[in-house]
């Protein structure tokens, strides 16, 4: 097997190659003046399994076609399977329609990877798991929630309180649990389908005097967070830490977590920034093994 780093995840692919000891084939790229996105395999891939491994967080449409122009690049040379690996996968939390004239928006990037010449898709907490059943070939998700409690482990912080902020992603609080040993509990959660805002309370909960960690798969505007932190402010939390797998924290969303009286915010790689302090790297790692 022979790893691709994309351009979105230069990094990423690199540390995957170093656990692995895959060969790596870089990529060059660039941004035409009109927008348009260009690249280029720098090595041979004729014969060889490739893995591409680039996310798709914004800008979602470049990052998307970058991953298609490669995989495209991937079979025009020679490659017998490709492999997308997408830590983060954009457009996948539509996959019904909600209201009359939508699209499903999952449905349509699984046809564009499939012509694009994708043969397997491999993704880290995807938002809605049914949405992978869309995809025309083997598509899965591994969880990278033990990975983010393993890290307030490693910080001294033990037996947390996981917390989900609604019922429905239970089993995220549930598998960092599993590592933490403390209590699990979630909140009530009401989203508008209209307006998206959301309200929450609390479910029973008794936080009092613990170290409390609000997880999720993904934080964008960073409502439910800051909702999830007052409510257990009010209950009287000592400590409120968040941690997601995909950390968009689009606008002033960190700022506002922070301000809701969260100490920290840790995310994943899948999205860079400064709150990447945990790497997804060997949880690829040992996924692409398992398959040679």
């Amino acid at each position: 097997m022979k790893v691709i780093p994309g351009p979105a995840s230069v990094e990423l692919g690199e540390k995957i190659c170093e656990l692995t000891g895959f060969g790596k084939v870089s990529v060059a790229s660039r941004v035409f003046p009109d927008g348009e996105s260009y690249v280029r395999l720098e090595g041979k891939v004729h014969g060889e399994h490739v893995a591409i491994v680039q996310t798709t967080c914004a800008p979602q449409d470049t990052r998307l076609l970058q991953l298609a122009f490669l995989a495209n690049a991937a079979k025009r040379n020679g490659a017998t399977k490709v492999t997308a690996v997408t830590p983060y996968l954009a457009y996948a939390r539509q996959d019904k329609i909600f209201l009359e004239g939508e699209t499903i928006s999952v449905e349509a990037l699984a046809a564009m990877f499939k012509a694009a010449g994708v043969d397997q898709l491999i993704t880290v907490n995807v938002h809605s798991e049914p949405a992978l059943t869309k995809f025309p070939f083997p598509a899965k998700t591994i969880s990278a929630i033990p990975l983010l409690a393993q890290y307030f482990v490693q910080k001294g912080i033990k037996k947390a309180f996981a917390l989900s902020p609604d019922k429905g992603a239970m089993y995220i609080a549930l598998q960092a649990q599993s590592v933490l040993g403390g209590e699990v509990g979630h909140l009530e959660k009401q989203r508008d389908r209209y307006t998206g805002q959301t309200t929450q309370t609390a479910a029973h909960l008794n936080v009092k005097g613990q170290t409390v960690i609000i997880l999720d798969d993904i934080i964008s505007t960073g409502g439910t967070i800051v909702g999830a932190a007052k409510i257990l402010r009010e209950q009287g939390a000592s400590q409120v830490y968040t941690a997601c797998v995909h950390g968009l924290l689009i606008g002033d969303a960190e700022k506002r977590i922070l301000d809701a009286g969260v100490e920290e915010i840790i995310s994943t790689d899948s999205v860079p920034s400064k709150n990447s302090k945990v790497s997804l790297a060997p949880l690829i790692a040992q996924e692409l093994k398992a398959q040679v």
